[in-house]
């Protein structure tokens, strides 16, 4: 079954576009150390292409994270560094003795009345397995009876196989981005150079669901769609938020007709998740639940809206509820816009508003989970001006919700740390607003900087160049263009 009416091998290629010569911000910035790259600089700089050097800076960006964390080693029993203050602090060695992986259980499968059950789905349960496997072949010792210093060195081994294998991962997620959209390789360089990066991407296994999930839009983007299926429901293993992409890509192949696509899409999707999932519904149906039953039971917990309203004496009442109806009004709001828009809105500027809406109205909101919305960004809106912005406002956050569960913020007369719920307000704030500039591009499009020089929707795949099928929201308008 063929949905690619114009195989890849016969379109033109696509001349890489400098962020210099289109980002004013840029361009402002290169004015003052020499202006833009000119035409001898770039013909000397074969070797260093764009993937190159974005993945050696992605390196550079991982690498400095992991020097950030060192004062958090913890290599000889009676160590206790203050992990909030230093704004340190990871899941990923007090998950491996909490739930019961130093004692060498299986997660899921391995009940202990000692150890909490994984609060994780499925797929990232599997990994944190594959990760006690390698850390027990390395020679980190695992069982119910050891000594202090073993139980130390275990889970230092742990936590260094983590960070070689969330770099990689890392690194794949950068590749993706780079492949994503064809003649705009300097973007990735927005995940890249990240200092969200090095911050937040050692304090829970979130690259792997953003690692997977890239490389789902990549495949979706080089019209692969039942690939493209294939990894979302797997990063959807991994964590929840993946499946959400999948509400914008049925309007927009509902829109264009592109119905194939759409169930080799689906199909790919519930192909992945069933067999990674199906094996624990069946063998331990109760863990399986843990992670729903955890997430449901759950009130307004730190970095939330919720949260703050809680911390400020205003508990909200049946808050499951009314974060489910937040929610669904948002994609209602993002379904019409899909399906309303004078010109078919591109994939990446409607998956990052469903991620974001999410994000929002969320119960919690994590430091990691700015790994979630940040390669959306780059692609809904990669101008540079706003990823500052972005970065800046989630850093600050960063260092706000550590402070906090220190006590550092709290004045010296005991009132609350309104400093957090600032930083939690301007965070939130900052993504409203630039939920607002995506949706402004999706209504004009002419300001919309990816659709410059006639270009469509470079992560579309199927759906890049692919005229409107008449639907009753949409006013008529010209066809996208087929050049190319």
């Amino acid at each position: 079954m063929s949905v690619d009416p114009e195989p890849r091998a016969r379109r033109r290629p696509v001349a890489v576009r400098e962020p210099s010569a289109e980002d004013g911000f840029v361009r402002l910035l290169t004015q003052r150390l020499g202006g833009p790259i000119g035409r001898r600089a770039a013909a000397g700089r074969a070797w260093w292409s764009p993937v190159r050097v974005t993945l050696a800076i992605a390196t550079l960006t991982y690498l400095i994270g992991m020097i950030f964390r060192i004062p958090c080693r913890i290599t000889v029993f009676g160590q206790a560094p203050d992990h909030f203050r230093l704004m340190c602090y990871s899941d990923i060695g007090l998950l491996y003795s909490g739930r019961g992986l130093l004692a060498g259980l299986t997660p899921y499968l391995d009940r202990s009345p000692d150890f909490p059950v994984l609060e994780y789905p499925v797929l990232t349960g599997w990994f944190l397995e594959f990760e006690r496997l390698i850390t027990h072949a390395l020679g980190g010792a695992q069982g119910l009876e050891l000594s202090d210093q073993q139980q130390v060195s275990s889970t230092l081994l742990f936590v260094d196989v983590n960070q070689v294998l969330l770099g990689l991962l890392f690194l794949v997620a950068v590749w993706a981005q780079l492949r994503t959209v064809e003649g705009r390789p300097w973007d990735a360089m927005m995940l890249a150079a990240s200092p969200c990066v090095a911050a937040a991407a050692q304090v829970n296994w979130d690259l792997l669901a953003v690692a997977l999930t890239a490389l789902g839009c990549m495949f979706w983007a080089r019209r692969r769609p039942a690939l493209a299926g294939l990894l979302i429901g797997l990063a959807t293993a991994a964590k929840l938020y993946p499946v959400l992409l999948l509400g914008p890509l049925i309007l927009l192949c509902l829109r264009t007709r592109k119905l194939n696509a759409l169930a080799a899409t689906i199909g790919g999707f519930l192909i992945s998740w069933s067999l990674v999932n199906l094996p624990v519904v069946m063998l331990a149906p109760d863990s399986w639940l843990a992670f729903w039953t955890f997430n449901s039971d759950r009130g307004g917990d730190l970095g939330s809206i919720w949260y703050v309203f809680e911390l400020a004496g205003q508990r909200v009442p049946a808050l499951n509820l009314i974060n489910a109806l937040l929610l669904i009004a948002a994609c209602l709001g993002i379904g019409l816009l899909i399906m309303a828009a004078p010109r078919r809105p591109r994939f990446g500027a409607v998956a990052f508003l469903v991620v974001a809406a999410f994000l929002i109205t969320n119960k919690v909101y994590s430091p990691q989970y700015v790994l979630w919305l940040l390669p959306f960004l780059i692609l809904a809106r990669p101008r540079w001006r706003d990823w500052l912005i972005f970065s800046a406002a989630e850093l600050f956050y960063f260092a706000a919700i550590w402070w906090h569960l220190a006590g550092v913020l709290t004045p010296a007369d005991g009132s609350p740390d309104r400093l957090y719920w600032l930083a939690v307000i301007v965070r939130i704030g900052v993504q409203v607003y630039l939920c607002v500039q995506v949706v402004i591009d999706a209504l004009r499009p002419d300001r919309d900087l990816v659709r410059a020089d006639g270009i469509d929707d470079p992560t579309g795949g199927v759906l890049d160049r692919a005229a409107d099928r008449g639907w009753s929201l949409i006013r008529p308008g010209p066809r996208a263009p087929t050049h190319g």
